[in-house]
């Protein structure tokens, strides 16, 4: 290998996830065992989402996805069934991407590696607490992420 290709494979854009862990994690089932009683239920969701970055060192960025998703009966004047508050979080590793780039990189491409994962973890929380899968639906972060560009400029 030439010195000229060594040069050149070293600057090459390096877009990677490291590591990915639970920050903050709390499942409430405030009215169980009554919440599990046959009766008529209709879920009604208020859900809520945050996206968070910030630089750790050097190249690598922690993003973290927080979720809060209260499910209410509607049939049982909003008694809340289960609420998750979830905070997940991954290290990813940004070498040689045009700055330009980075707040987009940090804002979609990385949420969108994470996010499947968040999902996951959600859903099996409400299994594991006596409930049907809780499915998040996909997130657009390309959508959010040039609504906050326009709200900026």
């Amino acid at each position: 290998m030439t010195e000229e290709n060594k040069v050149n494979h070293q600057e090459l854009p390096v877009f990677r996830m490291q590591k990915m862990y639970i920050k903050d994690l709390s499942f409430e089932n405030p009215h169980a065992p009554q919440v599990f009683l046959p009766q008529e239920q209709e879920a009604k969701v208020d859900f809520n989402l945050r996206l968070n970055h910030r630089n750790v060192e050097d190249d690598h960025y922690e993003v973290s996805i927080a979720v809060t998703a209260k499910v209410m009966n509607q049939k049982a004047n909003d008694a809340v069934m289960f609420v998750i508050e979830l905070e997940h979080a991954a290290v990813f590793l940004l070498k040689n991407i045009p700055a330009e780039h980075v707040p987009r990189v940090l804002a979609v491409d990385c949420p969108l590696m994470l996010f499947p994962f968040t999902r996951q973890i959600a859903s099996q929380l409400a299994v594991d607490g006596g409930f049907m899968p809780f499915l998040m639906e996909p997130i657009n972060f390309v959508a959010l992420y040039e609504r906050s560009q326009q709200k900026q400029a």
